[in-house]
């Protein structure tokens, strides 16, 4: 690719610098969707406005008329919920039974809804179901970390491996761990106490 170029040319600093840096490597799509709504508005830029209503796809499966491959339902979670699921992760130090618990209030359907509250109703088996998943993918996925390109790090939540994340990069499945059948034995609970108080 470079022999086309002379020697110490400039753009083949610039071809090798744009391709190993990602400058929005650790911005969550919640955080990037915001910015791109306030730059839409704010330097008046309407062409954005297909970046945020765009499906989210990683384009692995062809495009027809009829079919779109979208990135969330194939996840079955929400890039608003992986986003949660990442700061209570990352930033709270939660794990399974640490995040369901936290989640199952959050999300219920049962809370007073306020103004600003956006979060999603589920029931205590649907967050168990989320939960579960989102860990088990996360622990077949962590080692890919370890292979980023390097990005600008700029908030709290970073995913970077070498810096922000220490926490091992080989996990064994989650499916049978304490954390899950804790979530199970929870879960069991709170359904037996529902079920008692509609009685």
């Amino acid at each position: 690719m470079f022999s086309r170029f002379p020697p110490h040319d400039e753009r083949i600093r610039l071809l090798t610098v744009s391709s190993s840096q990602n400058p929005i490597g650790s911005i969550d799509k919640a955080d990037l969707k915001r910015f791109i709504a306030w730059a839409e508005t704010n330097f008046d830029l309407p062409c954005l406005h297909e970046f945020l209503t765009a499906v989210p796809t990683a384009e692995l499966e062809p495009i027809t008329q009829d079919y779109v491959q979208s990135d969330e339902a194939d996840m079955g979670m929400t890039y608003q919920e992986l986003t949660i699921f990442g700061r209570l992760r990352k930033l709270n130090k939660l794990g399974p039974f640490g995040m369901f618990q936290r989640l199952v209030h959050d999300w219920s359907a049962d809370r007073e809804r306020k103004p600003d509250d956006d979060a999603p109703y589920y029931t205590p088996a649907q967050v168990a179901e989320k939960v579960k998943k989102f860990f088990h993918f996360y622990a077949i996925n962590r080692h890919k970390m370890t292979t980023l390109t390097p990005a600008l790090h700029c908030n709290d939540y970073s995913p970077d491996d070498n810096r922000f994340d220490l926490r091992p990069f080989l996990y064994p499945p989650f499916w049978k761990s304490w954390s899950f059948k804790r979530i199970d034995m929870e879960l069991e609970k709170i359904e037996k106490k529902r079920a008692s108080t509609k009685h």
